[in-house]
């Protein structure tokens, strides 16, 4: 299809767009760089100013902005509402700390004078996926701006009207017109842009495979990449924890933009004490969620936002039935217009199958037992990714074996795993590496710079 709209409720190609010609790229990599050179002497007044303003857009817009999510990639009307609040609050975080993260640092050492004082590096290029299509942007452009450094956006081929929108509030917010500009690209002409001496880093969050292809031409070209790509997130119940908080949680943490997340909780990995209540409990209130219209606000699943995804999820669901897993609830596509597929629920799944080896994308809960936390640890740790992980006990021992020996980006305690401006995000193993949001993602994209006076 190339880059277009195409509503995931209805199937409708609603626009389509031409992807812009090497010329026009050349343009856009020009005002970049030029624009950089007078940008990075602005005063962090004056950025923190334009991303204040940008804020108030934000929050202002934030119904006509969320129906735009909607119609473009399926996410609930509410989700989407909520998403465009909280790039308004990383704006509002970064116009205020920005200043301070990056304020000279001294350290002492046989000099008069030394230390560290941080600078930024240039253009960077942002590759975004469709799932958060304003969230994943801003987070990343929040601190990026904030920092002096100015941006290039390629984003997922599935939202271009989302991704030239972005480029439009910035500019309407006061920042110079070659701040932050959307580039409709394909994937095809991504390696020739990192490859380009103007771009000095890259970000992608996104597959492992669009993840690794990146880093491949950033590396070739020795550039510096953030990379937030998939994850398998483990959600893991033992007897102590407080079951219907957990369960209610578990709704939540699964069909959070219609199970589209790469921090969704996956697996749930249930101690055998509590293991069939839970699972009961966990059907029970799948079987309530509204699945229908995402631009109905008591609709709380909507459909999946492409029909390649929805055909990926039925392929693995059938083949983890195949092998012998059980069906709770769910199991195949509605038998109706657009890429619905309803909650499902899976247990007894056979360690070979897909259910225990992939990461799932889309209203999938995958359910396993354990005797102890030993085996629940141990499990949650067989997969490749590395990104967040939930764990429900009231056992002040477990929750610190669980922080300790979890591999994970993120280990959140009797708590649903979720993105902060506050807090740094990231994985490890092929769920990436780098961290974005907090003190650590700012300083991703500035050069570092040890200073030593005599």
């Amino acid at each position: 299809m190339g880059i277009a709209t195409v509503n995931p409720t209805t199937g409708e190609v609603c626009q389509t767009f031409t992807r812009l010609s090497a010329t026009e790229i050349e343009a856009k990599l020009a005002l970049a760089d030029t624009t950089f050179q007078a940008y990075r002497q602005t005063t962090f007044a004056q950025r923190s100013q334009w991303l204040y303003r940008t804020a108030e857009l934000l929050e202002l817009r934030r119904e006509e902005y969320g129906k735009l999510m909607t119609f473009e990639m399926g996410k609930p009307l509410q989700a989407a509402i909520a998403e465009v609040e909280k790039c308004a609050w990383v704006c509002r975080f970064y116009a205020e700390a920005a200043e301070g993260f990056l304020a000279d640092h001294e350290i002492r050492s046989d000099a008069a004078q030394s230390g560290i004082t941080y600078q930024p590096i240039g253009v960077v290029l942002a590759v975004m996926p469709w799932n958060f299509p304003f969230w994943q942007v801003f987070r990343f452009a929040a601190p990026a701006l904030m920092a002096g450094n100015v941006g290039l956006l390629k984003h997922a081929s599935n939202v271009p009207q989302t991704a030239l929108k972005i480029a439009e509030i910035f500019q309407e917010a006061g920042f110079p017109e070659g701040a932050f500009q959307t580039l409709l690209i394909e994937a095809s002409q991504v390696a020739t842009v990192v490859a380009d001496r103007r771009i000095a880093a890259a970000t992608l969050t996104g597959s492992e495979a669009a993840g690794s292809s990146l880093a491949m031409h950033a590396g070739k070209a020795l550039k510096k990449v953030v990379l937030e790509l998939g994850g398998s997130d483990p959600f893991i119940v033992m007897a102590s924890a407080d079951l219907e908080a957990a369960v209610q949680t578990a709704v939540t943490a699964r069909t959070m933009n219609n199970g589209q997340s790469c921090i969704a909780a996956k697996r749930f990995i249930l101690a055998e004490p509590i293991a069939d209540e839970f699972i009961q409990r966990l059907t029970e209130k799948f079987a309530l969620l509204t699945v229908g219209d995402p631009m109905q606000l008591e609709t709380q699943i909507g459909p999946l936002a492409t029909p390649s995804i929805l055909a990926d999820i039925h392929r693995q669901v059938q083949a983890t039935i195949a092998a012998g897993a059980k069906v709770h609830i769910g199991g195949k596509p509605l038998d109706r217009p657009g890429n619905f597929y309803p909650p499902t629920i899976l247990s007894a799944i056979p360690i070979n199958s897909p259910g225990a080896r992939e990461e799932f994308f889309g209203p999938v809960a995958l359910v396993f037992r354990v005797p102890d936390l030993a085996s629940a640890i141990k499990l949650a740790n067989q997969t490749e990714f590395g990104l967040g992980a939930s764990a429900w006990t009231n056992n002040p021992e477990e929750q610190q074996r669980c922080i300790r020996e979890i591999e994970a980006g993120a280990v959140f305690i009797n708590g649903m795993v979720k993105s902060d401006p506050r807090l740094p995000f990231g994985g490890i193993k092929k769920s990436g590496f780098g961290r974005e949001l907090g003190r650590l993602g700012i300083h991703e994209f500035v050069n570092i710079k040890t200073v030593w006076v005599k």
